[in-house]
């Protein structure tokens, strides 16, 4: 097998300007998605709390950011050979549908044991699948091997540069709208949304605090950062399956550089507080969305009393299967 080909824009981190230019980038085909705020869950947190809401984001996640923004800064010569990427979810469907809406192609890696109607979602947004063993190691031969045939340009799914500035633009709406805020959170998976959205949170308010949720079953970014160096070993273990990639290495990086703290969540704490958006602000929104207010539910030391920007971080869920059911 090849061995995988790294996109240039994983060399380097993206910085404010990057954000910047990527917001300007993807107006034209982005959503701007709203800011949705809860009293009664603003009571029971004794916060001041402010909902990024991605789930109304295309595709249904925050991924449709960085995806466009890779797609779109590519040149005509570059772009025509089209994108390749390996997802089983909303990377995949993000890249596919950023890809039609410059008309090129996309390729998207997928393992054998991928859930049947994710695979329908990134093959009706138009790209080509090729199926692979249920390994990263197989997913990232896999992608080189298209690479290698077709010439496609690799957009990784979180360390890949573009497409952290492009995920970074959620959190500089959540600001622009809002004002200040004393607290930044996050979910935590591979590392994309949160790198870009702390560039954006220091950029605008050096002062604000930025955590990060991440499921207790798949804390590499917290063991990472506790121990100083990127830990790999953890095999994940979470009802938040967009959470279930290791941290990158320039994800890790970006983390140190802006002061990102993480908090480890227990995926019952997750449940609850899913149910409880479901319930209090009538909207669908996603394990790995709901993570991020279960942080600052479970611990009222450190966010009671303070102004609170949340990202909820998509709103894919397959509603015969709910977790609480």
């Amino acid at each position: 097998m090849p061995e995988p080909i790294q996109s240039p824009a994983s060399a380097v981190a993206p910085g404010f300007a990057d954000v910047e230019r990527a917001a300007q980038r993807i107006a034209p085909h982005a959503a701007r998605t709203p800011v949705l705020r809860s009293r009664s869950i603003d009571a029971l947190a004794g916060t001041t709390l402010a909902f990024k809401c991605e789930n109304f984001q295309r595709v249904g996640a925050f991924k449709f950011r960085g995806a466009c923004n890779a797609v779109w800064s590519l040149s005509d010569d570059v772009a025509a050979r089209g994108v390749v990427t390996h997802s089983s979810g909303n990377h995949g469907a993000a890249l596919a549908l950023a890809a039609r809406t410059r008309g090129i192609p996309a390729h998207v890696v997928v393992p054998e044991s991928a859930v049947k109607s994710k695979l329908a979602a990134i093959e009706a947004y138009g790209a080509t699948l090729h199926f692979c063993a249920a390994t990263i190691a197989a997913r990232e031969a896999g992608a080189a091997q298209v690479q290698a045939e077709t010439g496609a340009e690799l957009v990784h799914p979180y360390t890949d540069a573009r497409v952290i500035a492009g995920q970074g633009t959620a959190a500089l709406e959540l600001l622009h709208e809002v004002g200040d805020l004393d607290v930044l959170v996050a979910p935590v998976g591979g590392g994309g949304l949160i790198g870009g959205s702390a560039i954006a949170a220091r950029a605008l308010n050096p002062d604000i605090e930025i955590w990060g949720a991440e499921p207790a079953g798949a804390d590499d970014a917290y063991q990472s950062l506790r121990r100083g160096a990127r830990v790999t070993d953890i095999v994940p273990n979470t009802v938040c399956d967009g959470l279930r990639g290791l941290l990158g290495e320039i994800n890790l990086a970006l983390l140190r550089r802006y002061e990102v703290r993480v908090l480890p969540v227990e995926d019952a704490q997750t449940i609850a507080a899913m149910r409880l958006v479901f319930e209090r602000m009538k909207i669908v929104i996603e394990p790995s969305s709901a993570i991020a207010l279960a942080a600052v539910l479970g611990h009222p030391g450190i966010f009671r009393g303070r102004r609170v920007g949340v990202i909820f971080s998509g709103g894919n869920v397959d509603l015969d299967r709910l977790p609480w059911q």
